[in-house]
């Protein structure tokens, strides 16, 4: 295995010492989350918010995935990748109150999910992992609904479609038959394993599993650097199987470190250890947590691309900080090493300090938005220091890590 040194004996001082506060921040956090979500349930019930904010406020979503997927141009619409992020708010705020309204909307957006997936409306993406897991997955855990069931091993099923057998990994985008796009992977896929792993969980069938442990183990040699960091892309002969070049769509350079992307590395190889316990994934994600950790400004809340730092004049993106949270604390579960474990614990805690202080809307009753100061996109200067719904989910997702014993979603 590539990068088994990289990193392993560099600590950032700011996480070696334990947290100087009071834990029940935390608490406090997640009341004002509540409160948040509470005002934006009606409006978005039977209606999906937009990927990010504009002016930090969440209109209704009308984009997907390909330029037709909404033709009509209909506002609300459950289309693009990031729809099942707001119904995992949802699944996790009524884990937290038991309030009945929640399990209203949720049966409301299980159904607009079971409708999309047996239409195929806008998904030809590997983000059906994304979308399923955390709408129908944890529907499904949470209360039973068959429902959810169906349609969570209805998307499996799809996302097998763009599994690639000869290179053993799952397309993210475009195309299949397209040779400008054939053979892509990227680092984002790893989040959407766990709803193939799922699948041969509840159906018996290996052949769900073998594909998402194999696109796994593609990832950990290619996706990942010598130097503990991770390309956004990867591209393979879908002919011979043979690897042929890294880039990146979303970095700032094809040689860079997409913040974003090692954070979803961070978490989701640690994912593809819960359903394989292959420890070279609990291993990698240590080391992709050591450079992101290393990489931290003053503020603890990375830059959108890790070769930017405090004076560059680039803009934060607090949504990968919150993703790389929630893998710190899934990490911790793991590791046997007590020095490890309260060193990876200390970042997530201080991260979350921070993001609460700096980040959140705690204070901006103007915002609809949980956590601000994210990046969609920098290249094209789309959701530009704006929130976004991924992350809000995963700021709600690291506050409830921090304050009970959750069994995940993914």
């Amino acid at each position: 295995m590539a990068c088994n040194v990289i990193n392993e004996g560099m600590k950032m001082a700011v996480f070696e010492s334990k947290p100087d506060f009071d834990p029940g921040i935390f608490q406090r956090a997640l009341k004002d989350v509540i409160k948040k979500v509470n005002g934006n349930l009606e409006l978005f019930t039977d209606k999906f918010p937009a990927s990010s904010t504009i002016g930090n406020v969440y209109e209704f979503n009308k984009h997907g995935n390909t330029r037709d997927a909404n033709p009509e141009n209909n506002e609300g619409i459950n289309i693009g990748w990031t729809t099942g992020f707001w119904t995992g708010i949802l699944n996790l705020i009524y884990e937290h109150t038991g309030d009945e309204r929640y399990i209203k909307a949720i049966e409301t957006q299980v159904n607009s999910f079971k409708d999309r997936i047996e239409k195929e409306i806008d998904c030809n993406t590997h983000d059906l992992g994304f979308l399923y897991s955390l709408s129908c997955v944890a529907a499904y855990r949470l209360t039973g609904n068959e429902a959810a069931k169906t349609a969570a091993l209805a998307a499996a099923k799809h996302l097998m479609s763009r599994y690639v057998e000869v290179a053993g990994i799952l397309q993210a985008w475009g195309d299949m038959n397209d040779p400008s796009e054939r053979g892509r992977m990227i680092i984002d896929s790893l989040m959407n394993l766990p709803l193939l792993y799922w699948a041969s969980e509840i159906t018996g069938d290996s052949l769900y599993k073998n594909a998402a442990d194999n696109h796994a183990q593609k990832a950990l040699k290619y996706i990942v650097r010598d130097d503990g960091t991770t390309y956004h892309t990867y591209f393979f002969d879908t002919y011979t199987g043979d690897p042929k070049n890294g880039n990146t769509l979303q970095g700032h350079a094809d040689d860079s470190c997409w913040a974003r992307g090692q954070a979803w590395g961070i978490y989701g190889f640690v994912l593809s250890y819960l359903y394989t316990n292959d420890s070279r994934f609990l291993e990698i994600s240590k080391v992709l947590a050591n450079y992101f950790l290393n990489r931290s400004p003053e503020d603890l809340v990375v830059y959108w691309d890790l070769d930017f730092t405090d004076g560059s004049g680039e803009p934060k993106d607090s949504s990968s900080s919150a993703i790389a949270v929630c893998g710190l604390l899934e990490l911790v579960k793991h590791l046997s090493e007590e020095g490890e474990k309260q060193y990876y614990t200390n970042a997530a805690m201080k991260i979350m300090k921070s993001l609460y202080d700096r980040y959140s809307t705690r204070n901006d009753e103007g915002s609809n938005a949980l956590l601000l100061h994210g990046v969609y996109f920098r290249k094209y200067n789309h959701g530009v220091d704006e929130a976004n719904l991924w992350g809000d989910y995963f700021y709600l997702e690291a506050l409830t890590r921090l304050i009970k014993n959750w069994n995940p979603y993914w």
